[in-house]
């Protein structure tokens, strides 16, 4: 079964019925396939570089969510120097960049999670991801705690497809410098 999600393109609901750990490589492939289709390009790609914000923040241009919230597909807007605090999320997801390039900076938890607002991160990886590189993917929680950040000087766009939230929460947001982590409800 499908569900509409823009003008000529489908969201397989079966993505939410799958473990996460399942779920990150068919949602991978969909994600590719979908990014490939001029039909996408033009109705949320373009309209998501003709509507900008201030130019200094990243922002979420377009959204389109399942009406029984299996999933959620978002085009960020990321201009020049703009990034995410160091971050995780309730849900599994994939993103993958079709204009310019991010940077993501991955972690790890070092801590048991067992004091209240504290979080010992330690950097593990940091890669640069343009439109050839394909697609990075995260699990919920400490599966996938990073930042993502435009450093270059021009646009970047890249298309991101979330799975259910695990909870009420959206994540968490860290602050690495001061061992400090907080729940993020809204996303």
């Amino acid at each position: 079964m499908y569900v509409a999600a823009a003008p000529d393109i489908s969201v397989p609901e079966q993505f939410s019925g799958l473990p996460p750990e399942l779920a990150l490589q068919p949602a991978a492939r969909f994600l590719t396939r979908l990014i490939e289709d001029p039909g996408f390009w033009e109705a949320e790609i373009l309209p998501s570089l003709e509507a900008p914000r201030g130019a200094e923040e990243w922002h979420v241009a377009r959204c389109l969510d399942a009406p029984d919230n299996s999933y959620s597909l978002q085009v960020f807007v990321w201009p020049a120097g703009t990034g995410t605090r160091v971050h995780d999320h309730s849900s599994w997801g994939v993103y993958r960049c079709v204009l310019g390039s991010v940077l993501e900076e991955r972690y790890e938890r070092l801590d048991d999670a067992s004091r209240l607002d504290h979080a010992r991160l330690r950097k593990v990886w940091e890669l640069a991801w343009a439109p050839e590189d394909g697609v990075s993917t995260v699990l919920p929680g400490d599966g996938g705690i990073h930042r993502v950040s435009n450093p270059g000087e021009g646009v970047a766009i890249s298309v991101h497809l979330y799975g259910p939230r695990m909870g009420q929460m959206d994540g968490r947001d860290y602050d690495p410098s001061r061992d400090y982590v907080c729940d993020r409800r809204e996303g």
